[in-house]
């Protein structure tokens, strides 16, 4: 059934995106989402101190898992341009698989380390709200590589809808993901672990520092797919 929606591609969101000044304050955003993603990796990593424990090597690989390479997977595509030398989209959708996979590896990497951590301490499982996101995040994060999979691999697999559409679906559910993951992260930031790591205005700065990055691709991803005009079904 066809569509009767004509969605924009990416890079023609807003009408404001023809202002100057509005472009610099979205490319400024834009390096500011990647710095933060890359300092809130470096500072989880140092607090963790990995190696002091089993438990010091799950805040350092989940940190690298979705606030580095999830993140950077995801801003590669932004109408603003990328940090790194790629110009073809090509060479885009590998550096995105890429990331995508090294995500997955450390995220299941720091899932064994929290495990061990817990059998070896013998403490309970799934018993705080950021244990229970993180499971949701790491279920939706495999349900999202089998989308991507799908979606490079659609006419090998003979799929009915169109690539179009599921790019749409795609980069939907990964908005949805990193969103999840961002609502992990702010949780990890409330637990004892953390709260007696980090106190006072630091502990605030970096409570709501996540939220940045993840404005950032909602504003990307929604912009690529405002619907634009009507067209005959």
């Amino acid at each position: 059934m066809p569509s009767d929606v004509e969605y924009s591609p990416v890079g023609e969101g807003l009408g404001m995106r023809d202002f100057w000044i509005y472009v610099w304050l979205r490319r400024a955003a834009l390096i500011a989402a990647h710095v933060t993603g890359l300092g809130l990796t470096i500072v989880i990593s140092v607090l963790s101190r990995p190696g002091t424990s089993l438990f010091s090597w799950h805040p350092l690989c989940m940190s690298v898992a979705y606030c580095l390479c999830m993140t950077e997977g995801i801003l590669l595509f932004s109408a603003e341009g990328t940090i790194f030398c790629l110009k073809s989209r090509k060479n885009k959708v590998r550096f995105h698989w890429l990331c995508q996979a090294l995500a997955l590896v450390a995220a299941a990497v720091g899932l064994g380390f929290i495990l061990a951590s817990k059998v070896v301490s013998e403490l309970p499982h799934l018993v705080s709200w950021h244990s229970l996101m993180g499971c949701c995040t790491l279920a939706a994060s495999l349900l999202q590589a089998g989308c991507g999979t799908c979606l490079v691999f659609h006419k090998q697999l003979r799929l009915s809808s169109s690539p179009a559409r599921l790019k749409l679906y795609h980069d939907t559910c990964g908005l949805v993901v990193y969103l999840l993951a961002t609502g992990t992260i702010m949780l990890a930031m409330v637990s004892d672990w953390f709260q007696a790591t980090v106190k006072g205005a630091a502990w605030w700065l970096m409570a709501v520092l996540p939220l940045f990055p993840a404005l950032v691709a909602m504003n990307q991803i929604t912009n690529a797919y405002l619907p634009r005009k009507k067209i005959s079904s």
